[in-house]
């Protein structure tokens, strides 16, 4: 569970960094690299959407823990 979670806080990341590429310069990088659309896009950006959930849930889930069973699911400080 705990690979899951860094593949997710990472791919959240690179979500929000192409967020702010097309906010900040209107480029979108998944658009430029994988195509406009296309069936790879579309599973990149699924796949960020998915991991948002993922991440939404784990980070609520380690604040409804005891320290002591938090420890398991990784560093919940």
């Amino acid at each position: 569970m705990k690979y899951v979670r860094y593949i997710a806080y990472s791919l959240v990341l690179i979500g929000a960094l192409n967020w702010g590429l097309i906010g900040l310069f209107g480029f979108d990088l998944v658009a430029a690299v994988f195509g406009d659309m296309t069936i790879l896009s579309r599973i990149i950006y699924s796949l960020v959407g998915i991991s948002a959930v993922v991440t939404a849930f784990s980070v609520y889930h380690c604040d409804s823990l005891p320290q002591s069973e938090a420890c398991e699911y990784g560093n919940c400080n």
